[in-house]
């Protein structure tokens, strides 16, 4: 059978087609690690009692049902009142948990895992209140080319396995709800089911994790505002508001979704999932799905999205990696592309992402990304009496009337002399000189001194706007990073904004050397009333 590849770029995350939940797994669970799937900072349980047991982070309000959490570290399921036995029932089987009777490895051998070369390890975190970050290393030394593990179907979640095929279709022409948002759906309701969950292991080594990857970092999506002004400057910070924002979107369509899934609708016909669920539950859930989520090509519509049990977080991704986790023959294994001593992590490729999406999914940045970039978005000026005929320009040359240009590291002076087309056409006014170059079947159109100086003078302008947008200078960001002190956060986030700069301070450069490469840069620069926007 012919492999299926993964990656995990361009995934619909926050704004994807629907894919509603319908048909359950055998129930997954509900941990009392620490938590990833529900808030940390809690809203106020509402009883003494609840209060007192300060261990205990989610109480069930029985009309209201949302689950709340308390500022413990440990993570319990909504329960009703009156459910103590319970509770101390599951507070044994943590221990057991703890002792290593029921550990992720030790239950997936257990249910169908074959003989793999990895083993689970830990890093301690940065967070003392934290438990340790675990990770997949070789338990043999690895050659390219070996398998260090196959998951058997019957250990994977997909959306196969939460709707079932003869709804899919149904609940995708609804175009509500993302699969990812299915998914943490899916799994809020399941983590319920406590320790007699046949997920139990996975998701509570998910929520041990707590939706950081290997550096220890949550997604900027759970950063509290003043952790996201790190990242003041960054078009990032926009994106990360964004992506909340489609997240309260699809919270507000759960209930649709939860009463047409119908085996949802049946296994929980009172939990109705906005009362039973707040929205900071809901994020919390999404966040972690994103962290670990992997992307199957080559596979049916609903096998695309996956959660592999020794996949992501455990596994640490690199930009430069080109392992990837495969769908073949009833399994997804990984087939390793570089060789590994025994005891280190094992790495996987997550697509070609740039920094700024690697930290928005998973909480890191990749300095030696060869993928990252920023962008540039020019436009014209609709304002423009000839605004219809430079459009019809830009479009036979491949290009949009509102035009994104991304800038790649190590290559901005190829990114900027593709602008500078497009911003030439912009400045043309003279209706005579527009007029032959639409009679022209080239991107080239007649360039004046004074032209191409209000051209580099607008370029430039432009970078140096950005640059003068970010609170601090490379300079310091350089002096941040070199030292040891620097939490987590700040740090991913000052690697960040520290490459864009790069990126700018280069494209600068490229436009300063052209204007003084005119053969007379003392030249004015042309008027342009209707000049091109630069965003």
């Amino acid at each position: 059978m012919e492999a299926a590849s993964s990656s995990l770029h361009n995934l619909p995350f926050a704004i994807s087609p629907s894919i509603r939940s319908s048909h359950r797994l055998p129930a997954p669970l509900l941990s009392r690690a620490s938590s990833l799937f529900f808030s940390q900072k809690a809203l106020h349980l509402r009883t003494a009692a609840a209060e007192a047991a300060a261990t205990v982070n989610f109480c069930s309000i029985r009309r209201r049902k949302h689950c709340v959490a308390s500022s413990s570290a440990e993570v319990l399921v909504s329960r009703g009142k009156g459910d103590g036995r319970q509770v101390e029932e599951e507070a044994m089987g943590e221990r057991e948990v703890n002792k290593g009777l029921l550990d992720l490895k030790s239950w997936m051998h257990d249910n169908g895992l074959p003989p793999c070369k990895v083993v689970l390890k830990e890093r301690p975190s940065y967070d003392a209140k934290h438990q340790p970050i675990h990770y997949v290393a070789a338990s043999e030394d690895l050659q390219p080319g070996d398998t260090a593990f196959s998951v058997p179907n019957t250990l994977v979640v997909t959306l196969e396995r939460v709707l079932g095929n003869e709804t899919i279709a149904e609940l995708l022409a609804t175009n509500k709800l993302s699969e990812l948002a299915c998914l943490a759906l899916y799994l809020m309701y399941e983590k319920k089911q406590g320790k007699k969950s046949f997920w139990y292991p996975y998701i509570r080594e998910l929520d041990r994790q707590r939706g950081r990857g290997q550096l220890a970092v949550e997604s900027p999506l759970l950063w509290s505002d003043s952790e996201l002004s790190y990242l003041t400057g960054s078009p990032t910070k926009a994106e990360v508001l964004a992506r909340a924002e489609g997240i309260k979107r699809e919270y507000n369509e759960l209930d649709t979704v939860w009463f047409m899934a119908g085996s949802l609708f049946q296994q929980y016909p009172y939990d109705i999932p906005t009362e039973a669920f707040s929205i900071d539950i809901f994020k919390q859930a999404f966040v972690a799905i994103q962290s670990c989520v992997v992307h199957l090509q080559g596979v049916s519509l609903a096998r695309r999205f996956a959660l592999v049990p020794l996949g992501p977080p455990l596994l640490a991704y690199r930009s430069t990696c080109k392992a990837m986790l495969t769908a073949a023959d009833g399994a997804v294994e990984l087939v390793v592309d570089r060789p590994y001593k025994a005891g280190e992590p094992i790495v996987v490729w997550c697509g070609p992402q740039p920094n700024s999406r690697l930290l928005l999914n998973y909480g890191y940045v990749d300095e030696d990304n060869p993928y990252d970039r920023i962008s540039v978005e020019a436009a014209l000026n609709t304002e423009d009496p000839q605004y219809q005929d430079k459009r019809m320009v830009v479009q036979r040359n491949g290009k949009l009337s509102i035009q994104v240009f991304h800038v790649y590291a190590g290559k901005e002076k190829e990114a900027v002399s593709d602008m500078l087309p497009y911003l030439r056409l912009g400045y043309v006014s003279d209706p005579a000189v527009m007029q032959s170059v639409v009679s022209s079947q080239g991107p080239v159109c007649p360039v004046s001194p004074c032209m191409e100086r209000a051209v580099l003078d607008q370029l430039s302008d432009y970078f140096r706007s950005r640059l003068a947008g970010y609170p601090t200078t490379l300079a310091e960001d350089e002096s941040l990073l070199a030292g040891c002190n620097l939490n987590p956060k700040k740090r991913v986030a000052t690697q960040l904004v520290r490459l864009e700069k790069k990126v700018l301070h280069a494209c600068l450069q490229v436009a300063v050397d052209l204007i003084h490469q005119l053969p007379d840069n003392s030249v004015s620069p042309c008027p342009a009333p209707y000049s091109p926007y630069l965003r």
